[in-house]
């Protein structure tokens, strides 16, 4: 079973908090572009990997606590290509429908897997290559606009492969659409390209990965989903004069900040224990103050929209 789930893009496994690929050869050495901060982060992931939904509260809290000094660069790994493989138990869009409900649950992260049986994606490549598109405009609205596109495909089961929910969701984080289409008739693709080959010379074996990498070159790899602490003790052992920053943990500046929580977000950005603050946000909604969405497997706030 292990060596059918290793060759199975799509089946991860939630204790280990991973979304395997197939295992490629190495290639030369990569080459990192330099950073001003002190720390560069080299994060390979996918617009569909469950796994990489999973981290969310772990990296919003690493921005916060440790923006001024580490920079974290998005690269995509190519999770699904197509359907042309049966391994693992998975062989069409509906069996994985099941195993995103396990990964909500396993993870607390709200993720509906009825978008596999309703409307279900051809490819992860679009999304990846309209993300290439959206870095080449900025790279903030680019991570705006990936966090747009999991909102859209976990929680309001929206196939992200499709054109117009690509535009849509670019229009949502307020990129240059004749800009975006432009790129994607041109070097987006190139670019992509280039992140699924840097991922294998780094020998990338699943999804998410992170390297942290410090200034002198030295590195530590995080592998997989894991809790807070594994993220910043990367940071400290490659720089231990790092010091985290204080922030604000109140809802409302939060929201500011991220514009959308889940529930297990604002608990670890906030401190507040899990049902606690899933009262909290609801306490708000009932004052007016927030929206929320709901879906067969956990919700999600946002200001209310006047």
């Amino acid at each position: 079973m292990k060596n059918e789930k290793s060759n199975n893009p799509l089946l991860c496994d939630p204790k280990e908090g991973f979304c395997e690929i197939p295992t490629n050869q190495q290639e030369s050495s990569p080459t990192i572009s330099k950073t001003e901060k002190t720390i560069k982060v080299i994060y390979f992931t996918d617009p569909i990997c469950s796994s990489c939904w999973g981290i969310e509260p772990q990296l919003r809290k690493l921005k916060l606590e440790y923006g001024d000094s580490v920079e974290v660069t998005y690269h995509m790994g190519g999770l699904l290509p197509n359907w042309s493989y049966n391994s693992g138990g998975i062989s069409k869009p509906t069996d994985v429908a099941s195993h995103w409900d396990e990964a909500s649950l396993y993870y607390d992260m709200p993720i509906d897997g009825n978008v596999w049986i309703e409307d279900p994606l051809h490819s992860s490549y679009p999304p990846s290559i309209a993300f290439k598109a959206a870095q080449m405009q900025d790279e903030e609205k680019a991570k705006a606009f990936m966090r747009e596109l999991r909102e859209m495909v976990f929680l309001k089961k929206i196939n992200i492969a499709k054109e117009e929910n690509i535009i849509k969701a670019a229009q949502n984080v307020e990129l240059n659409i004749e800009q975006l289409k432009n790129d994607l008739s041109n070097n987006a693709m190139k670019l992509f390209e280039e992140d699924l080959k840097l991922a294998r010379q780094f020998g990338v074996r699943g999804f998410p990965t992170l390297y942290f990498i410090n200034k002198s070159g030295f590195t530590e790899v995080v592998y997989g989903s894991k809790p807070y602490t594994f993220y910043e003790n990367a940071i400290q052992k490659l720089d231990s004069n790092i010091k985290k920053e204080s922030y604000a943990k109140n809802v409302v500046d939060l929201m500011n900040t991220f514009h959308s929580l889940t529930a297990r977000e604002f608990s670890e950005l906030s401190g507040t224990p899990r049902m606690e603050s899933e009262k909290i946000l609801n306490d708000l909604v009932t004052e007016g103050k927030l929206e929320k969405f709901t879906t067969r497997n956990g919700s999600i706030w946002k200001l209310l929209t006047k």
